[in-house]
């Protein structure tokens, strides 16, 4: 089963492609970024909810992280001329494993890669907060992709429990979303 829907920049909510390019054209040297939340909902799985903001947990090189900041950055330029920005997430719970198993938003950009995570690191990823918003993302992506409880438990208990504080509240978290694949 394929997750990931490969879209091009053209397809993104506008002005998510203009932004992009801009920032893209503006860089010095390729920079890779591992995206999470709402953006890579958007962009890659087709959530129909805008948002102003692509979070990102890890800049490659890391020594890029004050020019894509300066660049596009709340408050940057770029950020006030799209109403959108770039916004490094200080801290996040994300499996193990995950780096290996994301994969580029093909997005026809020259020296801007964005990685995005596949579903079942994205669903871990927002595990830990559990807000309102989180269950619906939660529930979207489970109904739309027909995601499987055992693969998404699984990993769970191989990549982010043993290490993750609060593994009790964690673990009822779990059983209130397994209810979503269960729909």
């Amino acid at each position: 089963m394929i997750f990931y829907d490969e879209r091009t920049a053209d397809a993104l909510p506008k002005p998510w492609p203009d932004f992009l390019k801009e920032i893209d054209s503006a860089i010095s040297r390729p920079v890779d970024l591992h995206c999470i939340g709402g953006f890579v909902l958007t962009a890659s799985y087709g959530l129909p909810r805008s948002t102003g903001d692509l979070d990102y947990v890890q800049v490659i090189p890391q020594d890029a992280a004050a020019e894509i900041e300066d660049l596009a950055g709340l408050g940057s330029v770029i950020a006030r001329k799209y109403r959108l920005f770039l916004q490094s997430v200080g801290i996040a719970d994300l499996p193990d494993g995950y780096a290996s198993r994301a994969q580029e938003l093909q997005l026809g950009l020259s020296r801007l890669r964005l990685w995005v995570l596949e579903p079942y690191d994205l669903l871990l990823s927002k595990l830990p907060r559990n807000s309102p918003k989180d269950r619906e993302d939660a529930t979207y992506l489970i109904q739309k992709l027909e995601l499987d409880f055992q693969t998404f438990y699984s990993r769970w208990q191989q990549e982010m429990a043993p290490w993750i504080a609060n593994r009790g509240r964690h673990e009822l978290t779990i059983q209130l979303w397994k209810e979503y694949f269960q729909k």
